[in-house]
């Protein structure tokens, strides 16, 4: 086997080694204070202050259940999800601009490392949560950016209800 070649596959094993150990990594531990940076979409949320609670499903059939949620504008809403599937999953708030354009990141870098306060890594049969305030009105979505789940259709809408306003 040439220099290059012996190369080649010791940084094939490493990357392959590295990539196991994300695999079985914990991805709802949260490192330190959460982030609280206004989005399009909200801000993330207390979970003291969290008045409603959803639960979501998520499964390898690449859905949610519920699919379609509605809130209204300045709810505070702690999300509980179960991954009832054998793959990992996730959840990720945002609008359908930011969610396609991570996607497409994902895609290209599968084991990219991220921890953001609208998102939740669910490991098989593994329950996880994220506290969001949606003080924006509007219509956002919510999404499984794994590699193929999202372009296998994993993905679900939010319909914020303005201060007011009948849905």
């Amino acid at each position: 086997m040439t220099r290059l070649n012996q190369l080649l596959a010791a940084a094939l094993i490493a990357m392959s080694l590295g990539a196991m150990a994300h695999e079985g990594e914990d991805h709802n531990k949260k490192a330190g204070p959460v982030r609280k940076e206004q989005k399009e979409w909200g801000i993330a949320g207390d979970a003291t202050g969290a008045l409603r609670t959803v639960e979501l499903a998520m499964s390898d059939n690449m859905r949610f259940t519920p699919d379609k949620l509605e809130v209204k504008q300045g709810d505070t809403v702690k999300f509980v999800v179960k991954n009832s599937g054998k793959l990992m999953h996730e959840i990720v708030i945002g609008t359908k601009e930011v969610l396609d354009e991570h996607a497409a990141l994902m895609v290209k870098f599968p084991n990219m490392e991220h921890e953001e306060p609208y998102m939740a890594h669910v490991g098989p049969d593994k329950i996880g949560e994220l506290v969001w305030t949606f003080n924006r009105a509007g219509e956002f979505d919510f999404a499984c950016l794994i590699a193929g789940h999202y372009q296998g259709g994993m993905v679900g809408k939010i319909k914020v209800v303005a201060n007011g306003k009948k849905s």
